[in-house]
């Protein structure tokens, strides 16, 4: 009865994923799912300092976390645990993973970043997506020392600044594009027209400053109206009271207009070609090796557990722009993923296939169990310069392994 209900609840999460394919117009008939990548950013943690933005800019104190700042919140880890459970049937209904069991040996590869939040995250998803079965989690044995998720070499700061200098709009002309969007983050953070308290955002200036061997920084009103959107999602979506998000000021549709704001920074920070080819390239050299089988694991789904700079940069070098759920355009969201299908043919072509994936805001701040039938996001899309005609998110593996073994081979020269 086990084995039949289990049966059930696989066609079921299969027949979704098809409706959903469907809906998306990228067919899967006769195509099968042969490898799978995962690029994660870590679920909800509080701020990483104990005042998330400068004085004068908030007109109350931020609001107090148990846990400690930086670090993955029990809210979060359980979130990944959903995650976990989810994508144990969802990829068992598509032949990827045993339904019932544990995978051979290999089968699942998973590697984190050296932040704790980014391991425990790991930690948990894995807790789920193989209960009893001891997946392990690899990780650098310090912050310093992580390559992938935090590459130090590569980089000549200089030429990153006058990179991002050249991203346009330019970030003079951000503050009037986004002046709807400073409205609603002055508001919540409790500016008086009156008296100017809390004021102290959108009247700053923004710049780009270089950073010796590394990425510029955005600094100024952007920079600190990115984090405050940000500080108020992560009260959102770690189920506080409504009146402790954002000092109670602050709708759902209030985050995600300020949410606007992490992807600006991203796109000055690790947005340009220079820079996001050089960033990125340690991961995009993971992903390329596991999806053509040249990892040495001939692992069938491979976790890279890291930050939402991780992901933007990724973006940036696969020039492409994705939504997850409901959140902004191009914005990476606590506990999604960036992942990539490697499909096979019947006739053994092979096809890479991009999306991304994420829990909806109120998912994650309800803890909703996650079904086929209340299923977290999963929306392929395009890689530019890589598609099957008439089929814009399916890409042949041979291009998929030219377009990324070039930027590899010869990233952008400034």
């Amino acid at each position: 009865m086990a084995r039949f209900r289990s049966a059930l609840v696989a066609a079921a999460f299969l027949a979704a994923g098809s409706a959903q394919a469907a809906d998306r117009g990228d067919p899967t008939d006769g195509l099968k799912l042969e490898r799978m990548v995962l690029v994660m950013r870590h679920s909800v943690r509080p701020p990483t300092k104990a005042v998330a933005t400068p004085a004068g800019t908030t007109a109350q104190p931020w609001g107090a976390w148990t846990t400690p700042y930086g670090e993955l919140t029990p809210h979060g880890a359980a979130g990944a645990r959903l995650m976990g459970a989810y994508y144990r049937t969802f990829l068992g209904a598509r032949g990827l993973l045993p339904r019932d069991g544990c995978a051979a040996p290999g089968d699942i590869v998973s590697w984190a970043s050296g932040k704790s939040r980014a391991i425990k995250t790991a930690e948990a998803f894995a807790e789920t997506l193989q209960p009893g079965c001891g997946l392990k989690v690899a990780h650098p044995d310090s912050e310093a020392d992580d390559p992938i998720f935090h590459p130090a070499e590569g980089i000549d700061g200089d030429i990153a600044l006058k990179a991002a200098l050249r991203q346009k709009p330019g970030v003079a002309a951000e503050a009037r594009i986004h002046a709807k969007d400073f409205a609603v983050l002055q508001r919540v953070l409790g500016c008086d027209p009156a008296t100017k308290a809390g004021c102290g955002v959108a009247d700053k200036p923004s710049r780009l400053t270089a950073a010796q061997n590394d990425t510029p920084n955005l600094e100024g009103a952007l920079s600190v109206a990115s984090t405050a959107g940000q500080t108020i999602l992560l009260e959102y979506v770690e189920g506080k009271p409504m009146a402790e998000v954002g000092w109670g000021r602050a709708s759902k549709a209030d985050i995600q207009a300020m949410l606007r704001f992490h992807v600006v920074k991203f796109h000055y920070e690790v947005g340009a070609p220079y820079i996001a080819q050089r960033y990125a390239a340690p991961i995009a050299k993971e992903i390329l090796a596991a999806l053509d089988g040249a990892s040495g694991t001939g692992a069938k789904l491979t976790l890279l557990t890291g930050h939402d700079t991780n992901i933007a940069a990724l973006r940036g070098f696969l020039n492409a722009h994705f939504t997850a759920a409901d959140y902004p355009q191009d914005d990476p969201p606590p506990g999604g993923a960036m992942g990539f299908e490697l499909l096979k043919g019947g006739d053994g072509k092979a096809y890479v296939r991009a999306f991304y994936t994420a829990q909806t805001m109120d998912q994650l701040r309800e803890l909703q169990p996650l079904t086929a039938a209340n299923p977290p996001a999963y929306a392929y899309f395009p890689i530019p310069g890589c598609a099957v005609k008439g089929q814009p998110t399916l890409c042949p593996l041979e291009t998929f392994k030219a377009l990324v073994g070039g930027k590899l081979k010869a990233p952008a020269p400034n």
